[in-house]
């Protein structure tokens, strides 16, 4: 029933002695009822499910948890003290501290007759304090479904219990920023991933996108993708106030309110799980109160989750660039959430093995709104077929823990394009290199990035491009080795194992890249933020590619170089050395992304946000005077760019 990273969690949290009624859980799950729970175990439970479900790793769905099991608990005991505290938050690695204010859950509700009544009790209070219930303005804002975290503007906290929380202001330091450029300070917030981002780059690689938020919080040290995602800005702090809204009165809320729920929860490229509903009034807000749970002036209201019971006509294979080969379930056609789906995510081969998930399989599936859909839990298990080699390739598999991986990258197909179009897609200053070009070049025998930019207008034809496809592809090419690109990104493009784009900027900080291929595993040891075991894997790895990545780099490419800090240290002679800039606005004297490529250059440290650490925000055009006032207060200094320009002139 529990899979082995859910028992970890569980051990972790000290509730190992709740499993005694592991038996009896997994009826209650079977049967979708807790009839035959005691209160003594339907506490356990839920204690479970809730740990579980915060830890990125769900038992049950939320509505299963919320209208079947919780709902059990206030009928049994409507004044059990379970049901008056804030759901806790997994611990994370970190100092625990009181929050600077309380952050309370949320009523919840999963009927518009709910909503009516909420209504009705806001309505109510106005007029026990003679306001107008009918000017009331109510606001509707996308409930994001991340990780719940409190910003005040030199720390963030999670949420933890409503009153204590975890520092985690090394997200921050590790580069996540404010969402849709957002500043510091706004206060609650959810920690977030692009749907979009998550399901083109990470689905393959994590369960759903509750799983990789907690990665972002509670490692150590953050993996490639991780790092790859906040460089991107897809993984990102959005302050609840921030969020787009709808406005209106009670009777315009009411009146269509289905189609107000589905206009605003698509309004941000988030996982949501519902709106949330409040009043703005502030004189009524501080009348209605809290309880020990949750805001009176607010409530949630949830969309159902869609479940389906599906059969599993067969699990494919499919290889990364990597070579981890990922299982993915083919459905039987089955709609959820106005899609037909077809597939799903088995995430990885240790999941089919474990909850048995082969052809014949029945299994529960779920999706809201427009989430992945996920695989909630095996209804009826078949024996799965676990693959002996690479479906791209035949070469002979091999486990790394719940993984499987094709050892044979010089030679799988599957490897080889991925690695190809990785390269190109990671430049990002070149265009025509997708994955049907690729696919065409490999067919007709190119095996490499190298071989790629070798080849003639004459041979690209031969291929099967027409001319003017030809001539575009060549034009692309000088493109991408004469456009000024960073160092570091040149060398991302490469796809080292645990080197995201952050780790290669930081990499190459300290040594000049040439000369990375002679570092030995302390000196990369010696590098903050780099442990010994990805150290490991990073000197393994170079040495695999250096052949490829000279060949490529003498091209030679427009390569930005990356002040080392050393340099920089000893000469100082930049007027903007060490000091962390913003740039916003529109800029006339040139491309934004081409300023802070020079500011990087003048060890400058570059930021998307404003911070109580930010020395100066460099103001274009098109700049709200609210976002420069509130810099300003701060004690921030706000540069035109003519001024900043004069600034590094000096």
């Amino acid at each position: 029933m529990f899979s082995s990273s859910q028992q970890e969690i569980i051990k972790k949290a000290n509730l190992n002695h709740l499993l005694v009624d592991h038996a009896l859980f997994e009826q209650a799950i079977q049967s979708k009822s807790c009839s035959h729970l005691s209160d003594h175990s339907l506490l356990g439970f839920l204690q479970i499910t809730n740990l579980l479900y915060r830890s990125g790793e769900p038992l049950i769905s939320d509505s299963l948890y919320d209208q079947v099991f919780l709902s059990a608990l206030k009928t049994r005991n409507p004044v059990h003290p379970f049901l008056s505290t804030v759901e806790p938050e997994p611990a994370f690695s970190g100092k625990t501290v009181k929050l600077p204010v309380k952050m309370l859950s949320t009523e919840k509700a999963y009927d518009l007759e709910s909503i009516k009544k909420w209504v009705a009790r806001i309505e109510k209070a106005a007029l026990e304090i003679d306001i107008d219930s009918g000017n009331l303005i109510y606001r509707m804002t996308p409930k994001l479904d991340g990780y719940a975290a409190y910003d005040d503007g030199s720390h963030l906290y999670t949420r933890g219990d409503g009153r204590k929380g975890t520092d985690i202001t090394r997200v921050f330091e590790r580069g996540l920023v404010v969402g849709d450029n957002g500043e510091r300070g706004q206060g609650a917030g959810e920690i977030v991933i692009s749907q979009a981002y998550f399901k083109e780059k990470l689905a393959t690689h994590f369960e759903n996108a509750r799983n990789f938020q907690a990665s972002i919080i509670k490692e150590k040290e953050l993996e490639e993708h991780a790092l790859t995602a906040i460089k991107a800005q897809a993984a990102v702090f959005f302050p609840f106030s921030q969020l787009p809204d709808w406005r209106g009165l009670a009777k315009e809320l009411l009146s269509t309110f289905s189609e107000k729920v589905e206009k605003v929860s698509s309004l941000v490229d988030y996982d949501v799980d519902g709106v949330v509903i409040e009043i703005i009034e502030p004189t009524l807000k501080k009348h209605l109160g809290a309880t020990r749970h949750h805001h009176r002036w607010q409530i949630a209201y949830k969309s159902n989750l869609e479940s389906a019971e599906v059969k599993v006509l067969n699990v494919i294979s499919q290889t990364s660039r990597s070579g981890r080969v990922n299982p993915v379930a083919e459905l039987e056609p089955t709609r959820l959430s106005g899609a037909l789906i077809g597939r799903a995510t088995a995430h990885h081969y240790g999941m089919v093995r474990e909850m048995g998930i082969g052809a014949g399989t029945v299994i529960e599936l779920t999706r809201s709104g427009m989430v992945i859909p996920k695989i909630e839990r095996v209804i009826v298990a078949r024996q799965p077929q676990i693959p002996d080699t690479c479906p791209s390739c035949g070469h002979s598999l091999i486990w790394d823990n719940d993984y499987l991986y094709c050892p044979n990258s010089a030679h799988c197909s599957a490897q080889i394009e991925n690695s190809m179009e990785y390269f190109f897609k990671t430049l990002a200053n070149v265009d025509g290199f997708g994955r049907k070009t690729i696919e065409k070049l490999h067919t007709a025998g190119v095996i490499s990035v190298y071989q790629i930019y070798q080849l003639t207008q004459l041979q690209l034809e031969e291929i099967g491009f027409g001319e003017k496809t030809a001539q575009n592809l060549l034009g692309q090419l000088l493109r991408s080795r004469t456009e000024a690109i960073e160092d570091w990104r040149f060398l991302g493009a490469f796809g080292i194992y645990r080197m995201g784009l952050g780790n290669c900027e930081r990499l190459l900080q300290y040594h000049y890249l040439p000369e990375i291929f002679s570092l030995n595993e302390d000196d990369i040891i010696d590098i903050e933020g780099f442990a010994e075991k990805t150290a490991e894997v990073i000197v393994e790895y170079l040495v695999t590619i250096r052949k490829d990545f000279f060949q490529i780099y003498d091209l030679g490419f427009n390569l930005i170089t990356t002040p080392l800090l050393a340099d920089q240290q000893e000469n100082q002679v930049s007027p903007i050395w060490s000091k962390q800039i913003v740039f916003t606005g529109t800029m006339q004297h040139g491309k934004r992304d081409e300023m802070k490529k020079q500011a990087k250059q003048l060890g400058a440290k570059v930021a998307a946000s404003v911070t109580g650490k930010t020395d100066y925000l460099v103001a274009g055009d098109q700049v709200g005077e609210a976002k420069i006032t509130a810099a300003r207060e701060k004690g921030i200094t706000v540069l035109t760019e003519e001024e900043y320009l004069q600034l590094i002139a000096s």
